[in-house]
Order: structure tokens, then sequence, then C-alpha cells
């Protein structure tokens, strides 16, 4: 089974928003993927002493997928760093899905995103019809 993992915004992002589209994707997957979330971790931003747990769980979480699924919703630095450890450094396949046209897109984004579609449907549509086993 291949692993999915789930990353968007966390910090500055309404609790309940962050975690939303998270459970959204485990209902429309609807077990076909094993889905990593990094909020199954009990971490508080801003805190030094977990500061770097949290990004080293987070990397840990992107070495450990096969497929990164990205929430780009507005610029994230945690979002946009996973992105391109992903895709540059480990040669992942990154499936994006936003709001944003094209021409509004971060070039950053749309380079090391391999794919960008409209909606968080479209995208587990996409990835399971290029990736269920």
């Amino acid at each position: 089974m291949k692993t999915i993992y789930l990353s968007g915004p966390i910090m500055d992002e309404n609790a309940g928003h962050a975690r939303e589209w998270r459970v959204e994707a485990g209902r429309l997957f609807n077990g076909a993927f094993r889905l990593l979330d990094p909020m199954r971790r009990k971490f508080v931003d801003r805190q030094v002493d977990s500061a770097n747990e949290i990004v080293e769980f987070d990397l840990q979480d992107v070495r450990d997928a096969d497929i990164i699924l990205v929430n780009y919703n507005k610029p994230s630095i945690g979002t946009s760093m996973e992105v391109f450890y992903a895709a540059h450094d480990l040669g992942k396949f990154v499936v994006a899905f936003s709001p944003f046209e094209y021409k509004d897109c971060s070039p950053w984004m749309a380079r090391y995103c391999t794919k960008i579609v409209p909606s968080l449907e479209k995208a587990v549509e996409y990835i399971t019809t290029h990736f269920s086993e």
C-alpha cells in the first residue's frame, strides 16, 4: 500500500481548517492509501523546545511517504519547505490542490509540485487514478 503525506499549513491556520481537509482526505481515499497526518502529533507551534522536533518529524514523514498531497491554500513556509525537500531532494511525486490559478501560484510551488489541481476531490481522483495498486 502506498503512503501519502498530508502537507499543508498548520501554523497560523485555524486548527479546525488544518484538521478538516486532512479528515476529508481520509474519507475520500477510503483506506486505499496509508496517510501520514502531521497533526497526529501534539506539538505546539512557537515553543522553542519543540521546534526541532516538529521539523524533524515532518521531514521523516516526507521521507516515509511515496506521494506528497499538498493543500496549497495560502503561502506557508513549512509547506513550501516540505514540497521542495520532497521534490528536489528526494524526487517524490507532489500533488497539490489550490484555489489559485496557475498565474497566481508561486513560481516555486509551480516548479516543485508535479501537479496542481483545483480541489481536494480532484487531487484524490488524480492520485487514485495514477497510483492505486
